[in-house]
């Protein structure tokens, strides 16, 4: 009889571990189980006016190369984007960020002439090239890392909006280790975390884009992954409430039935599966969770030129309702947008998901309103769409990784977890971690093929 492995959620990380698993042992009997209608999890799209976007991420890292290599394996083309550079949102207006390796400075020039920043200020930050390295083995806050370097200004202003807007997250409750280790690492090497930008862009350059996606958009990936698995071996609509160890075999159990397994993945938010897998729930409730929104826009014929050639721009917290924004029509322009702005806005992140109980015409009157502050746009989109992400975006906080052995350490033999929640939030991660957890299951299942010969 065929080994059965049945992996709970059909988001990218659950379905690349399915791939992974039939590319490896064809003869496995895999069946995923997706709680929704639909496959894919935040790789989905919505219809504002006549245009298809994403309500999700747009893109992946193409130098994390786990979601790029799975693309082309499948088939897929993938394109780089039409614009690049970003901006920052300071009470000057949009101001162009400096060139920089995760957010820092790599130039001393660019950093002391940048205007988004007090001269104090840019003073300050420049003291982290004479400031001696910490000497203490404990995790530090993404924040506490970057304050004691740049100071509160730059952190706050220039760094924090698009290091701990990857997370969503507080700067000062995320841990370095988790997120961002190679900060870490730069101050121990260079003695300052600007010289560690510049060395980290010098070897970055020529290494292509940072940024990548299927032609068809992010959504054709799962739609891929799918079709490499088999329609047949993909049940949506299926709500997994236990994972059950019995001897000789684990059982998912559903309102309408049950199914034995030889292993089971559980490629669920962190939340989900402390309910399934009882005996992990302790250290799987401990990883927070906060809410986030995405405010889609299509403004009217003729105003695409208002938008800059760039990606878009990130706001500091508490300075605007968003906490970014995409130039969709500039990064990823198609010919649907015609002579359209169309953007992204993103809001609600740790210490703002209030925003999120607003209705909608509030967020997007006061999305529009600040946009149309800072770029020559009317005050109202011609459409708009609000998608709300509920608990979307796991927390890396201090002791992330303490956390994740835990609920390694407390899983049942033969259960395994997959997904954002644990080692990487991105796309690309969220593939690496279904190529992971195939190779886990098959190591346990070699072993338990030696054990039975054994015997």
């Amino acid at each position: 009889m065929a080994e059965r492995v049945v992996v709970v959620g059909a988001g990218v990380a659950g379905l690349a571990t399915a791939y992974r698993l039939l590319r490896a042992e064809p003869s496995i009997d895999v069946i995923v189980l997706e709680s929704r209608r639909r496959v894919g999890g935040r790789l989905a799209t919505v219809r504002v006016g006549d245009i298809e976007l994403e309500a999700g991420p747009d893109s992946f890292v193409a130098r994390k190369p786990w979601a790029a290599e799975l693309c082309r394996e499948l088939g897929l083309e993938l394109e780089e984007p039409g614009a690049h550079g970003a901006f920052a949102w300071t009470e000057h207006g949009l101001e162009p960020l400096p060139p920089s390796g995760l957010g820092i400075p790599a130039s001393v020039g660019e950093l002391l002439r940048w205007p988004g920043l007090s001269r104090g200020a840019r003073v300050r930050a420049l003291a982290d090239l004479v400031r001696k390295p910490r000497d203490d083995p404990r995790e530090e806050s993404l924040g506490g890392l970057l304050r004691r370097r740049l100071g509160d200004d730059a952190t706050e202003r220039l760094v924090a909006p698009l290091l701990a807007g990857l997370f969503a997250g507080d700067v000062d409750r995320l841990g370095v280790r988790s997120t961002f280790p190679e900060l870490e690492r730069w101050e121990a090497a260079f003695g300052s975390l600007i010289r560690g930008a510049r060395a980290a862009l010098d070897a970055a350059a020529g290494a292509g884009p940072m940024f990548v996606r299927p032609v068809d958009g992010v959504a054709a990936l799962p739609d891929a992954l799918v079709a490499g698995i088999g329609v047949e071996r993909v049940r949506t609509g299926v709500r997994v409430r236990n994972v059950e160890p019995r001897p000789g075999s684990i059982v998912a159990l559903w309102e309408a039935g049950e199914l034995e397994a030889d292993t089971v993945v559980v490629a669920t938010p962190a939340f989900v599966a402390a309910e399934l897998v009882p005996a992990a729930a302790t250290p799987l409730r401990e990883i927070p969770y906060v809410s986030t929104s995405v405010v889609v826009l299509v403004y009217p014929e003729g105003t695409a030129g208002a938008l800059p050639n760039a990606t878009g721009f990130v706001v500091p917290a508490g300075a605007a309702p968003m906490t970014a924004a995409t130039f969709l029509s500039r990064k990823w322009p198609r010919p649907a947008f015609g002579d359209r702005a169309v953007l992204r806005c993103f809001v609600g992140a740790a210490g703002s998901e209030d925003v999120l109980e607003a209705a909608d015409e509030q967020i997007v009157e006061a999305v529009c309103r600040h946009l149309s502050a800072v770029l020559a746009l009317p005050e109202r989109p011609q459409h708009a769409r609000i998608v709300r992400w509920r608990r979307s975006m796991p927390q890396y906080e201090i002791g992330h990784a303490e956390r994740v052995h835990a609920v390694t350490d407390a899983l049942p033999p033969g259960i395994f977890v997959a997904g954002n929640a644990y080692a990487g939030v991105g796309v690309a991660d969220a593939v690496r971690s279904g190529n992971e957890a195939a190779e886990r299951v098959l190591a346990h299942l070699a072993g338990d093929r030696t054990r039975m010969e054994r015997t």
